[in-house]
């Protein structure tokens, strides 16, 4: 399944891999103990939230994005030194601009199993259709 496909309110899926999760210290009634839960691959559940996400920008992302609206807004008004300046620097940035775009959306599921547990936050790929 990738991210987005038939992933939706409702739908039965199944845990694609053991997960563990842990806890620092809870402290009922005054004792200082750990929790630890294990759920096994295959674990099955219902979809009861599915939110996506944009993905954080990284500073290069962020000064492509500056440059670039720079270089479209006033480049043509620019003496050519510096327009062919600010062109180089935003190709430098280009990549980093292209591998953002190429990671979309970041997709977390709400997913309530069957044995009454809930997990909430989760990436999408742990889970797989049901």
């Amino acid at each position: 399944m990738t991210l987005n496909e038939g992933l939706r309110v409702g739908i039965r899926v199944r845990l694609a891999a053991d997960l563990m999760l842990s806890a620092g210290p809870v402290t009922p009634e005054g004792e200082a103990v750990a929790g630890f839960l294990a759920l096994a691959a295959g674990t099955e559940g219902s979809v009861e939230r599915v939110d996506e996400h944009q993905q954080q920008s990284s500073k290069d992302v962020l000064e492509y994005e500056r440059l670039r609206s720079l270089l479209d807004s006033f480049g043509h008004q620019m003496p050519e030194g510096s327009r062919k300046q600010l062109q180089e620097n935003v190709a430098a940035l280009e990549p980093a601009w292209i591998a953002h775009q190429q990671q979309g959306l970041r997709v977390t599921v709400r997913v309530r199993f069957d044995n009454g547990f809930v997990l909430d936050g989760a990436h999408a790929e742990l889970f797989t259709p049901a």
